[in-house]
């Protein structure tokens, strides 16, 4: 029997001795975030660089950031203090054999199962397993508890919030797209170690099978630089980074892959290729660059769009622009986002143009010429992220102060916000090139691991979600 008392989250309860029957067990997910990591180094002082610091670990014998080792028990504790026994629990004693390394994005199912009853010291053996996501046991070992003999059940304490990076929300992507079958990417021209390892770590994660394209020697030297094993991986060798552009959007075009990731070569010269009138990715759209960023001190994902691709766009090409970004939030799973089609006021100034295309943009979304989202414009920046400054201004919106998707006048605004929100706000983005045939992802050598996993998640999920939308 598996018990769950996950059912009401407002209240815990436990099982008492006599309510425990051999074989009964119980457990708890986790994925490993890098907010995980922090916090456990903050409390145990165990900063061990294998744990906190990307470039050491990836010279280590794992090749990637790991878990603390008891990480993992303080889940098996978790579970033996919450769900079974739960409330009332004696821990007298715990052995752990780890099997193998827990990293970023790995998926936890931590289980306990009672193995032995002693009706006289009222004391329970448990075996107890965490399991990842490729059913593999990471951690096994056995614990021993003193059972509580009363009922109890209390109100579930409300533990306070605590961040200590920007990465949640980025996580929440990475759990979004852990159910799709994962896309098959072409990984344009990954001749360095960074390149490589980015796609690599994402096809760890289950979100892409990546297709190299480039010259093979290179690959593979920086394959053997990176001490990686490529050898389960499609290479398809091209002489230099022009043809590898040009053979991913082939791929593309003919459906071999369905997303194209950028290595080392330049953004333009692989996109020159994509918008190639006789032989890219061209659709009705024009392609627009998504960034879509946590930010610490906002509640929800925030979409910012263009900050990477259109200078200075038109108004039609701004229909454009929005439109992308909101089948973007669809395929992430907003129904309804919430637009704010940004300016310097909140008024229509003939003399300030991204005014009066703001206000041409909300009426074209109202006679249904862009679909699937609440529009208004002109907001100024405060008035589309805070309900108070909206208020203060007497703006009555659905999305003044609530907005999902952040549509910048041109890219020097749109640049702008992106990296103040970046180095002043500690926020953290993924970005995608949306519009053309397939979702295409913008590396950057400044990404971390989770940046470039949760690009890749974004590609896999606007993949699916085209794919179900049809033509």
């Amino acid at each position: 029997m598996v018990t769950d008392n996950h059912h009401d989250k407002t209240f815990i309860e436990n099982r008492t001795f006599d309510e425990l029957q051999i074989g009964d067990s119980a457990g708890i997910e986790r994925r490993l975030t890098m907010d995980d990591i922090k916090l456990f180094a903050v409390m145990s002082g165990d900063v061990n660089p294998a744990h906190v610091d990307e470039d050491f670990a990836k010279s280590s014998r794992f090749q990637e950031i790991i878990a603390h080792g008891m990480w993992g028990g303080a889940l098996i504790s978790t579970v033996l203090g919450t769900e079974m026994p739960g409330p009332g629990t004696i821990y007298l004693g715990q052995t752990l054999r780890f099997r193998a390394p827990v990293g970023l994005g790995d998926v936890l199912k931590v289980t306990v199962r009672v193995r032995e009853k002693d009706d006289e010291k009222k004391r329970v053996t448990f075996d107890c397993f965490c399991t990842n996501q490729d059913g593999r046991h990471v951690i096994e070992g056995v614990a021993d508890v003193l059972a509580p003999t009363e009922k109890i059940r209390r109100a579930r304490t409300i533990m306070p919030r605590v961040r200590l990076a920007e990465r949640a929300k980025l996580h929440e992507l990475l759990d979004a797209a852990t159910q799709p079958e994962p896309v098959a990417m072409a990984v344009v021209h990954p001749v360095d170690e960074q390149a490589l390892l980015g796609a690599l770590e994402s096809a760890q994660a289950g979100l892409i099978v990546p297709v190299l394209v480039g010259p093979e020697a290179r690959i593979r030297q920086a394959a053997d630089a990176a001490e990686v094993d490529i050898s389960g991986f499609r290479i398809i060798d091209v002489p230099h980074s022009h043809a590898a552009a040009e053979q991913a959007v082939a791929l593309a075009r003919s459906g071999a892959v369905q997303a194209i990731m950028k290595g080392s070569l330049h953004s333009d010269e692989l996109l020159r290729e994509v918008v190639r009138r006789n032989s890219g990715l061209r659709t009705e759209r024009r392609i627009s660059h998504v960034s879509a960023f946590d930010v610490p001190t906002y509640p929800r994902p925030l979409f910012i769009t263009d900050a990477g691709i259109n200078i200075d766009p038109t108004l039609e090409e701004k229909v454009d622009i929005v439109q992308n970004a909101i089948d973007l939030a669809h395929a992430i799973g907003i129904a309804q986002p919430r637009v704010a089609i940004l300016s310097a006021i909140e008024t229509v100034n003939p003399r300030i143009r991204s005014t009066v295309e703001a206000a041409a943009l909300c009426k074209m979304a109202e006679r249904g010429q862009i679909s699937g989202a609440v529009l208004d414009g002109p907001l100024a920046f405060d008035n589309a992220v805070s309900e108070t400054a909206a208020a203060t201004k007497g703006i009555v919106s659905e999305v003044a102060g609530r907005a999902d998707i952040l549509v910048a006048p041109d890219l020097e605004a749109a640049n702008m916000l992106v990296k103040q929100l970046t180095y002043l706000a500690d926020a953290s983005g993924a970005g995608l090139v949306v519009g053309a045939r397939v979702p295409i992802v913008l590396t950057s050598r400044a990404d971390d691991a989770i940046t470039r996993m949760a690009s890749c998640a974004l590609a896999l999920l606007l993949a699916q979600y085209q794919l179900k939308k049809g033509p």
